[in-house]
Formats: C-alpha cells, sequence, structure tokens
C-alpha cells in the first residue's frame, strides 16, 4: 500500500468518529488530492466492505451496485478487485471519487442510491452553512386538568403523583406511568392523559399496565393515566410502535381515524397522520385484529393492512424493517419515491418542502442515520442528482 494511504485511512477513522481536529481535516482533504487513483478506489472498496461488515445494509448484489454507482462509471469491480488493472483519471474524476469517499465515511453510511441517476451531474454539493439539527427526544405532557408539562425540558425524576397513579421521567426520552391499584375506583377511564411529539420529536412511554410505546414526530397518544373496566383503549394520532403487555381478559385497543385495532398482547406499527389519506398496520408479532365500519380483519406477522377510502388491503410479506426503521434510529427506502423521501424529512427535521414543476418520477432506496443533520441528509439528495434551493427551513426540490 502507498505510504500515504496509511495516514489517509487514519484520518478517515478520525473524522468518522468526529475526532479529527481542523487541522487534520485539511490534511485529510490535501493526501486525498495527492493519493493516486488506483489506491483512492481500493480505499473506498474497502471501507465499504468494513460498513458492510460491521453493520450489513444490503445483500451483496444491492452492495456492489451501490458501490459502482458510487465509484465512476469507468472503474470496474473486475478491474480494480481482480486484475487490478487501473484506468487513469482525469482531476475531475480523481476528486469526484474522494468526495464521494469523504461524503459516506462523514456521515457513516448509507448512501442513497436513485434509479434514474444521471452521469452528468455533479458528484458532489457545497454543505450548507447553516446547520438544521436532526429531530430528538420531545413531547408534552397533558394532564387531565388540562395543565401541560414539556418533558424535554424536565431533570428525571417524579412528574405527577396522585392517590391513584405517578408519572416519572426515567431517563431522556421515557415516561413511566405507575397506578396503585387498589386506589382504581376513584378514577375513570374518561380521564385521559395526551402526550404529543413535535415535528422533529419523538418519545417513549411506558403505560399503566406496562405496555411500551414509541410515538414517531408529529404525533399523540390519548389514554388513561389507570386502566379500568375492560378494556384497554388508546387513541392514536400520527405514528407508534405498540408492545403490548398481555392480558387476555382486557383487550388492548388502538383507536385511529376510520379504524380500530385489537390486540391481546402483541407488537406492531401503526402509522395514521390525519394529513394522509390511509391509515397502516404492520404486524410484527402476536396477532391482531382490524375492525373498520364494513369488516374485521385477522392480521399475521409480516403482514401489513391498509386502509384507504373504507377499502381495506392486506399487503403480504411486507418489509418490516423499513416500516420500523424509524423507530431504530434510521431513515430506510426500498424504491420510495421522492415524495415519500421528502414527507419523512419534513416531519424529521421540521422542514416545510414545496416543489418547482412537476415532481420527479426518481426512486429511492438506502439507509440514513436520523442522526444527521438536514444538510448531510439533502446532500445526499442532490448526489444522486436531485436539485433542490433551501431559504430557512423551506427546501424548494427543483425539477
Amino acid at each position: 500500500m502507498h505510504s500515504l494511504s496509511f495516514r489517509v485511512t487514519y484520518l478517515f477513522k478520525k473524522y468518522y468518529n468526529k475526532m479529527a481536529s481542523p487541522g487534520e481535516v485539511k490534511q485529510l482533504f490535501q493526501l486525498l488530492d495527492r493519493l493516486p487513483d488506483e489506491e483512492l478506489v481500493a480505499m473506498m472498496h474497502n471501507e465499504w466492505d468494513n460498513i458492510q461488515q460491521d453493520e450489513p445494509l444490503f445483500d451483496s448484489v444491492k452492495s456492489l451496485e451501490i458501490l459502482n454507482t458510487i465509484l465512476p462509471t469507468t472503474v470496474s469491480e473486475k478491474n480494480v478487485l481482480k486484475e487490478a488493472k487501473i484506468i487513469k483519471f482525469s482531476g475531475i474524476r480523481r476528486i469526484s471519487i474522494a468526495a464521494a469517499v469523504l461524503i459516506f465515511i462523514s456521515i457513516g453510511i448509507y448512501l442513497f442510491t436513485s434509479t434514474e441517476i444521471d452521469p452528468q451531474i455533479p458528484r458532489f454539493s457545497k454543505v450548507i452553512v447553516h446547520e438544521i439539527p436532526p429531530g430528538g427526544k420531545r413531547a408534552v405532557l397533558t394532564l387531565t386538568n388540562g395543565r401541560t408539562i414539556i418533558l424535554d425540558s424536565l431533570k428525571n425524576g417524579n412528574i405527577v403523583k396522585t392517590s391513584t397513579f405517578e408519572i416519572n421521567k426515567t431517563e431522556e426520552g421515557l415516561l413511566v406511568y405507575h397506578s396503585y391499584k387498589s386506589n382504581t375506583r376513584s378514577i375513570g377511564n374518561s380521564d385521559f392523559n395526551i402526550i404529543s411529539t413535535p415535528r422533529g420529536g419523538e418519545y417513549k412511554v411506558i403505560l399503566p399496565d406496562g405496555s411500551k410505546v414509541w410515538l414517531n414526530a408529529a404525533s399523540s397518544i390519548k389514554f388513561p393515566a389507570v386502566f379500568t373496566g375492560n378494556t384497554r383503549e388508546i387513541y392514536l394520532k400520527g405514528e407508534a410502535y405498540f408492545e403490548v403487555a398481555k392480558n387476555a381478559s382486557i383487550p388492548f385497543r388502538v383507536k385511529s381515524k376510520y379504524a380500530e385495532i385489537q390486540v391481546l398482547g402483541t407488537h406492531f406499527n401503526a402509522r395514521a397522520y390525519n394529513d394522509e389519506l390511509s391509515v397502516k398496520t404492520t404486524l410484527v408479532e402476536g396477532s391482531v385484529k382490524i375492525r373498520t365500519r364494513s369488516s374485521v380483519n385477522l392480521l399475521k406477522p409480516g403482514e401489513q393492512a391498509v386502509l384507504e377510502r373504507n377499502n381495506l388491503t392486506i399487503i403480504k410479506d411486507v418489509d418490516v424493517e423499513e416500516q420500523l426503521a424509524w423507530k431504530n434510529g434510521l431513515f430506510q427506502f426500498n424504491d420510495a419515491s421522492l415524495e415519500n423521501v421528502m414527507k419523512q424529512a419534513a416531519l424529521w427535521y421540521d422542514l416545510t418542502i414545496r416543489y418547482e414543476g412537476k415532481i420527479s418520477k426518481r426512486h429511492f432506496t438506502g439507509k440514513i442515520s436520523r442522526k444527521v443533520n438536514a444538510s448531510e441528509f439533502l446532500n445526499m439528495l442532490k448526489y444522486t442528482g436531485v436539485e433542490y434551493k433551501r431559504d430557512g427551513k423551506v427546501i424548494v426540490i427543483k425539477n
């Protein structure tokens, strides 16, 4: 290996782990410009393989397809890995390779691929100076008496304590309810609490029965501070993932617009935003009943129920990992439309998305950490050929 490669690899690691000093970052760019083309390409393959080995994002075929998309079209996997016949590139091509390496190393992955990439589109774009940070653990608790509590500004500890229940913030982004069963007669199911997340927020709640709920951005659940009676009823707006505590004698019901989900103990994701035409329920394990105005359907693990305009469709073998990516700290797209991609970005970064001209029919596949800043997210889109302009939090997608 060229002697410069060892230094570049070292600086890559520091840059990736956000430990590089400004001087080291400057040196990294300088060395990239000096490193021979063949070693840049070989290093890129090596770093990509490391990422795939540590945390596989795609199968081997998709991985190679993505890597070949990043690399200049004049370089083939066969040339680099088997015959070592490296084609010399112009200075522009060398910078393109170096920039592409930095894009995925600095962000920690997770490249988009597009089904309609134009090879003439510039491969790198300038990072926006004024960063829009990613969303975080933000939510508001509204009590029965109308009192509101901003959860992200509170220290850990007890928030509310009554004769029938108490609420504790046990760690960042987690709220835990505990009810005193001996005193539940003094409280009714009409005494509801509401936990809501803003755009750019997420939160986890452990309900009085021990069920766990993860709330996505711009979502809310309404539920009794103490479950009494013969059912456990939750009202959902937006998106949430549920791990329901088993209790065969007291069914758990999630009500949203147009549909009701009934379970005894199971894991599922429900999406019911008011501005979306469809309500989606994805079952991870167990079983759930989907009740609509006109039908009752039983879901099996790996299936998704899509209710749109009173028409219910059951999708078998849905990509569960993609549906739960938001809960696991990722954006994940599998042949997703540009509108779908930007809608998720808008929720997480609290952006307003506008389009100039016709909306591109381009589709995207890939994973991205939800911890990256909006500029990093948008620049990866630009890498695939999506042009945009930004005015504060307003993003205009150009045709």
